[in-house]
């Protein structure tokens, strides 16, 4: 039975990478996360009595934690989603994106070197052993911007515009040079953006959502014509269990929804679904350095390794919304305190 440490697992698409592991393997799941902002172990309630799953409590950057962690558990296969992730957040505060995303990362993949070579006290020794593997997921943001037409291609040069998506770029070549240095197993997926449940309100979905059924205005960027491929969780969740088992080592897979739209086609179909005016629709100040386009060419996962999208965006966006409906309170304990003073900051004063 596999051990897979699974860091980042209370966030949204960690949890529910832990929900999907369990549902479809007999594996053993460690899940460690900080419980910044964005872990919450309500996403984890259903599943926190199932004997083959374990959350500890620990920061990737603390090597004593995450060595004791190897050592405890016996891991032989890690799934790195710990990462701050908001774009906005990295703009007032990038520092911490540096060391949780670049340092935390190093953090891990030393300690899992020196736990799965066979011989840890050799330097030039790199033979590991059998069925270990590093998977790193990121972010297709590492590619910078498209303009109106092309598509990111795993061979796309990294061109990263934000303080978050540089820090994911330096990450993902952290991962590499442990490959080509040490020969690590490894593997670094891409995603496109992602929705579904479990999605912490600040991303554009879960907030509309959120504001809409409130009545709220729905803050939007510029002109709202900012292009994302729209990937649901459980798609992107699927495609990282397929690279788990099948990828080829050291390669790197791009994981697309093929649903390419505009923010503002994704509001204004939200306000639609609820019944509500668009008239709440509130342009407000563009952010530093927003990306124009993105759009994710999957070619390379699905012909090598058989993965496609199952979601079309209708029905995962309908499904999506009815989940946010119908789980009020856990929106409610989520919007409450500290994101309030982060909403009010970032989008009030950036009102016309």
């Amino acid at each position: 039975m596999k051990n897979i440490l699974v860091t980042g697992g209370a966030g949204f698409i960690g949890s529910n990478f832990v929900h999907l592991m369990l549902k479809n393997h007999d594996y053993n799941i460690i899940n460690i996360d900080s419980l910044t902002y964005a872990g919450n172990l309500d996403n984890l309630k259903d599943i926190e009595n199932d004997s083959r799953y374990t959350f500890v409590k620990a920061d990737i950057r603390d090597r004593a934690a995450v060595t004791e962690i190897f050592k405890k558990y016996d891991i032989d296969t890690v799934v790195n989603f710990a990462a701050e992730s908001h774009v906005d957040r990295s703009i007032t505060e990038p520092e911490i994106f540096l060391t949780t995303n670049i340092i935390g990362t190093q953090n891990l993949l030393d300690v899992a070197k020196s736990f799965w070579k066979i011989n840890p006290d050799d330097k030039y020794s790199f033979d590991y052993k059998d069925g270990v593997k590093y998977l790193q997921v990121s972010t297709d943001e590492v590619y910078g911007a498209l303009g109106k037409t092309g598509m990111f291609m795993e061979t796309t040069p990294l061109s990263p515009n934000s303080p978050y998506s540089a820090s994911k770029a330096s990450a993902d070549m952290v991962v590499r040079a442990y490959h080509e240095t040490f020969k690590m197993p490894i593997n670094i997926t891409r995603c496109s953006n992602n929705y579904g449940p479990y999605q912490f309100p600040e991303k554009l979905i879960p907030l509309m959502i959120n504001n809409c059924k409130a009545g709220k205005s729905l803050p939007v960027y510029g002109d709202g014509m900012q292009i994302r491929d729209w990937l649901h969780v459980s798609d992107h969740c699927a495609a990282i269990d397929t690279v788990l088992h099948k990828g080829k080592d050291g390669e790197i897979y791009n994981v697309g929804g093929n649903n390419e739209k505009a923010n503002i086609e994704i509001v204004k179909l939200i306000i639609k679904a609820l019944g509500k005016s668009e008239d709440l629709i509130k342009y407000v100040k563009d952010r530093p350095g927003h990306d124009r386009r993105y759009a994710i060419d999957n070619t390379k996962i699905t012909t090598e390794l058989g993965w496609a999208p199952k979601y079309t965006f209708e029905e995962g966006i309908k499904e999506t919304i009815e989940w946010y409906l119908a789980n009020e309170e856990w929106m409610n304990k989520i919007t409450s305190g500290e994101y309030t003073k982060y909403y009010d900051n970032m989008y009030k004063k950036a009102e016309k």
